[in-house]
């Protein structure tokens, strides 16, 4: 190869690329993910060192808003970060001739509690080359995560009640497999919570046994963020159900409900 086409491959230019095919338009939490990954030859041979995959989210978590100064206000700002749900890399380098194509089938398992994309939750798959002495190529992909049956059966039945939900978010928590929760805010807008109850805030954790679910209702306060992830971190909530994982989804949501009723009269 010329002093000249090692220096453009050098600065990524005319260098390999990445494409990651998902086989499964949608994603459920504790099952898995197909993925074909597509490596493209460039202008010249590279050698790859290796294959990065992620399986990433955001969540939002609340820093000091304080500069460099010495002066402490305990004022706070809202953060993004991002969190590897599950990753896999290649175990052996390669070379990439030009104009060959190389396919990598890689199957990622999907972790229980793995964020369901609605509001603004987000989960995307990310791809990158490990070249030497050049730009990594990269790809990225957003991803759509659906809720797994159990947690399907709940939020039909929270909706057949006239609950809608209104906001999610993934707030950072203390005390968790994951630095975060994903919490739901839902509002009655029809149905016989509405007129008693201005919202609904709603965490649920899966481990391989049970499913908990924390619940927090609002009947005059004017909506502080976050406020039911802060509970849970501090331990202070205690309006809290178990369900055990092999109930189904249609008696787990009356099992919701039951327990909504029953702490609220």
């Amino acid at each position: 190869m010329s002093f000249f086409k090692k220096t453009l491959a050098s600065f990524g230019i005319g260098s390999a690329k990445v494409d990651s095919v998902l086989q499964q338009e949608v994603l459920y939490p504790g099952q898995s993910v197909n993925v074909t990954i597509h490596v493209y030859g460039g202008s010249s041979a590279q050698e790859i060192d290796n294959i990065d995959l992620k399986l990433c989210c955001r969540y939002i978590k609340e820093v000091s808003a304080d500069n460099q100064s010495n002066r402490t206000t305990g004022r706070t700002k809202r953060v993004a970060q991002t969190y590897a749900l599950a990753s896999w890399s290649l175990p052996y380098s390669f070379i990439i001739e030009p104009g060959e194509t190389r396919d990598f089938d890689v199957e990622l398992e999907v972790p229980w509690n793995t964020p369901v994309t609605i509001g603004d939750a987000k989960v995307w798959l990310e791809t990158g080359l490990d070249i030497a002495m050049s730009m990594d190529p990269s790809d990225k992909d957003i991803l759509t995560v659906r809720p797994d049956p159990l947690m399907d059966g709940i939020f039909t039945a929270l909706e057949e009640q006239g609950l809608r939900i209104r906001q999610v978010e993934c707030e950072a928590v203390d005390g968790f497999d994951m630095p975060f929760v994903q919490e739901f805010e839902f509002v009655p807008t029809t149905g016989p919570y509405h007129g008693r109850w201005r919202e609904l805030e709603v965490v649920a954790f899966r481990s391989d046994e049970e499913l908990k679910m924390w619940f927090e209702i609002d009947r005059h306060r004017e909506g502080a963020k976050g406020m039911l992830a802060s509970l849970l971190g501090i331990g202070q909530l205690r309006r809290q159900l178990t369900i055990p994982l092999h109930t189904p989804a249609e008696k787990a949501g009356e099992m919701v409900l039951s327990y909504l009723d029953s702490t609220t009269e």
